[in-house]
């Protein structure tokens, strides 16, 4: 009884880490990069949510509000979204315009309560008597006007350029003093000019022809689309909350500001002024406080309104949330009934192929077929639902030629193999042949396969075994094949007869040198002639088909070996005649048989 082998114990000079030392640096290598990976990823992980558009740069106005508004704007997908997102938009808008408003009332009270020293009041100064000139210029303009006669137009212009000049000069010099007293009411403006630029901007794109929110989930055909478009909601909606909660933020925060400068006002007029400049000064002061007041009131207001628009959107989103998840179930349940009906369809196959008038080999053969086609058939429904259709006419051809031409390379190869096979060296029905080291007589030769009725080899009796056997015809193109049925299907064969160690070997031989060549002297001169006319060389002439009988020596004796020509279809017939008279040489000769 054949055992299993035992492979070898692990003795100590066998090297049996699971990882080389290379191996196993590279791979901590790897590890650490991911860990660092992981760790800057989990660091920066608030990076995703983070809305401001500014870049960080420094703002004397806080347009956090609009800003956000804005980013969020690019993000919204249905008609809803759009609408919470122009509503949005609006507010911000308000609520930073207002902001603007509040900032450049306090820079002018700032500056009338603001002492200049130095440089600043220097330029104070200065600022005091380019406005003197001016109006001495102005008035010098007037009155040239007045006058008539060329002249008086030459003084004119000369007047009005001095007037120019003198007015950059206060430009300049006021400039010189906002930047020197802090005064940043006209860097203030430009930023207020660069928002009013920018919304227009924005107003002018918001245009949107979005479907609703229903329409809009169901344009996701695919499952992988859905999938998708449920994490890009999951992001979305982080935003907007981030959103609702800075606006929350901003109202308190407002909120302690108004309640701060309220209590500063109101200490402010309990107390009693020294004089009648200084109680008007105090009045025009608190009418600023309260113009600051009410638009902060008005901001605090905007600020909730907006917190509540993010809300009604985040709601919206959830909604939209909810609808492609419902989506995505019907995808699952889809895939699902397709996998059912795949086992079901087998289950249905399995079933009418166990019918017993069908024969085993072809029940088989059929079930395996429909059991690809039903696998294949479902693995291309589900790939659909995942991914959907191509929807490009020439990728779809190309996709399918390459699969195609891959699937049934064997196919054309064997097709392309029929004609080789047709051809003057190819094989007819009938013809004795070897392919893939397979022996036996071609039956029939198809369109794509080739039967044999399989024989024995060249050392056999060439006798049939009742075996049929197919081979793909690309045997005639990649592979190779012998025909042994030439023009006259000539071929050589061999026969050894064992001698006693008693009798006369040589006589022998030369007996039976002469019978094999009486059996085989016509079909030695058909060969030759066939192969010389075949061959068509003059240096092929020297080729014989006479027969050869040589001595060899055996384990009881001597051993006679004859070869010779003969025809493959009467191979069979010339062996046994060549058997019968070397048993009647030996029989003659008082051998025993």
């Amino acid at each position: 009884m054949a055992s299993t082998p035992v492979s070898p114990l692990a003795g100590p000079g066998r090297d049996t880490r699971f990882f080389t030392r290379t191996e196993n640096l590279l791979l901590a290598g790897l590890l650490a990069l991911l860990a660092a990976c992981a760790v800057l990823m989990w660091t920066t992980r608030d990076a995703m949510l983070y809305l401001h558009r500014n870049g960080g740069a420094q703002q004397l106005v806080n347009q956090q509000p609009w800003e956000t508004a804005q980013t969020l704007a690019t993000l919204a997908v249905s008609a809803e979204e759009h609408e919470f997102a122009r509503e949005a938009g609006r507010l911000a808008d308000h609520e930073v315009n207002q902001a603007f408003a509040a900032a450049l009332r306090q820079a002018q009270l700032d500056a009338q309560h603001r002492k200049l020293t130095g440089e600043a009041l220097e330029l104070s100064q200065k600022i005091a008597q380019l406005e003197q000139v001016k109006q001495q210029d102005q008035a010098q303009v007037e009155s040239l006007a007045k006058q008539d006669g060329p002249a008086s137009n030459d003084a004119i212009d000369e007047a009005k350029a001095q007037l120019a000049l003198d007015n950059d000069e206060l430009a300049d010099a006021q400039r010189d003093l906002e930047r020197a007293a802090g005064d940043r009411s006209a860097e203030i403006q430009d930023e207020l000019a660069a928002h009013e630029a920018a919304s227009r901007k924005f107003e002018g794109a918001a245009q949107s022809d979005s479907q609703i929110a229903v329409l809009s989930a169901k344009s996701h055909h695919t499952l992988a689309a859905r999938i998708t478009a449920w994490f890009n909601q999951r992001s979305r909606l982080a935003l907007i909350e981030q959103a609702r909660q800075d606006a929350l933020n901003a109202a308190q925060k407002l909120t302690a500001e108004h309640n701060a400068l309220e209590a500063k006002t109101e200490t402010a007029s309990a107390a009693a002024a020294p004089d009648r400049a200084s109680k008007l000064a105090q009045l025009k002061d608190r009418g600023s406080e309260r113009q600051i007041l009410s638009i902060d009131d008005d901001r605090i207001e905007t600020e909730q309104q907006l917190a509540q628009v993010y809300a009604k959107w985040a709601g919206q989103v959830k909604l939209q949330h909810r609808i492609v998840m419902h989506l995505i179930l019907g995808s699952l349940a889809l895939i699902l009934a397709i996998l059912a009906a795949m086992v079901l369809c087998s289950a249905l196959v399995r079933r009418l192929t166990s019918h017993p008038a069908i024969d085993r080999r072809q029940k088989h053969t059929l079930r395996s077929v429909l059991d690809l086609a039903i696998q294949a058939i479902g693995a291309v429904l589900v790939l659909i639902v995942i991914f959907g259709t191509p929807q490009e006419t020439s990728t779809i051809l190309g996709l399918a030629t390459a699969a195609l031409t891959i699937a049934l390379q064997d196919y054309i190869l064997a097709f392309l193999g029929w004609f080789a096979l047709m051809g003057k060296n190819g094989i007819r029905v009938g013809d004795w042949v070897e392919i893939n080291g397979v022996c036996g007589e071609v039956t029939g030769i198809g369109l794509i396969s080739t039967t044999l009725l399989e024989t024995g080899g060249l050392d056999g009796q060439g006798q049939p075994t009742g075996r049929r056997t197919s081979f793909m015809n690309g045997f005639a193109i990649r592979g190779q094949f012998f025909n042994f049925s030439t023009a006259g299907q000539w071929m050589w064969d061999e026969i050894a007869i064992g001698l006693p160690s008693s009798a006369d070997a040589h006589a022998v031989m030369e007996q039976t040198q002469q019978f094999v060549s009486e059996e085989t002297r016509e079909n030695a001169q058909h060969a030759e002639q066939e192969w010389k006319h075949a061959l068509r060389e003059e240096s092929l002439g020297k080729l014989s088909a006479a027969p050869i009988v040589s001595l060899r020596p055996a384990a009881a004796g001597v051993e006679l070996q004859i070869r010779y020509v003969t025809s493959a279809a009467g191979r069979s017939e010339l062996r046994d005649r060549l058997y019968a008279r070397a048993a009647e040489l030996l029989r003659a000769a008082g051998h025993a048989i």
